[in-house]
């Protein structure tokens, strides 16, 4: 199993980075983790055809995670036409939401239809499958009015968590206990808002993450700032990690 960092930056491109887009290539699947405004072009840019995802989990409906679906949607209805579905799997309202920005965006296609997609919702708490892929989604504390999910992903023999945007959580300890890969949002350091991962608390609980391995993502300017100070890896644009 390989692990396509597409986008590791935060909202705001700190420090240049693509938004957020993981790309998981595990035997006959093909699937991503979230779809940032830049996803489309950074797999263009990587050499990757967009008509191989079978898959897109969408942890939560920030526009730097789930913003990027439209250009898929017009890539496949111009560029490159798909025969099979796209699934979609997100969080309650996704399918809404997506309709919504993509008729904001392009005013839906001449048909007024979505390309071939089918819409899956991930309800917290229960585990599901979408084209063969096992999920767990729980939901994490970041938004106050609309759900958050945290995604603990099992395809090939490999287990992926990935904590999407949320502030530190004790179900992480739970979820991240044997896990090949920990997937951890990192936005600050020791500041910030207390809805994203702080560098220090994630150090103090270190010692109770029981994951093959660990590595942050979604760094803001403060954690870059000091990225020479960082003793955990560190997501970069590009990156290709071998599960």
């Amino acid at each position: 199993m390989k692990l396509h960092i597409l986008g590791c930056g935060d909202a705001f491109g700190s420090g240049g980075r693509n938004q957020s887009a993981y790309l998981v290539e595990a035997d006959d699947r093909f699937f991503l983790l979230d779809c940032g405004p830049t996803t489309l072009l950074a797999m263009k840019r990587a050499g990757i055809d967009p008509r191989r995802l079978d898959v897109v989990f969408i942890s939560h409906l920030h526009g730097d995670h789930f913003g990027g679906l439209p250009f898929l949607f017009i890539e496949f209805l111009y560029q490159t036409p798909r025969d099979n579905p796209l699934h979609i799997a997100g969080p309650p309202r996704t399918e809404e939401k997506v309709r919504q920005l993509f008729h904001l965006m392009y005013g839906g296609s001449p048909a007024g239809e979505l390309p071939p997609v089918r819409f899956h919702v991930l309800e917290p708490e229960k585990l599901d499958a979408v084209e063969g892929i096992e999920v767990l989604p729980f939901r994490v504390p970041h938004q106050t009015h609309e759900i958050s999910l945290g995604l603990k992903i099992q395809c090939a023999g490999k287990q992926i968590l990935f904590s999407g945007d949320s502030a530190w959580s004790e179900i992480f300890i739970e979820h991240a206990r044997g896990v090949d890969l920990f997937l951890c949002e990192c936005s600050f350091y020791d500041q910030g808002a207390g809805n994203h991962v702080r560098y220090i608390e994630l150090l103090n609980a270190l010692p109770r993450l029981e994951c093959k391995k660990l590595v942050l993502t979604h760094l803001g300017e403060e954690m870059l700032a000091r990225k020479n100070e960082l003793t955990l890896a560190v997501a970069e644009d590009g990156m290709v990690i071998e599960i």
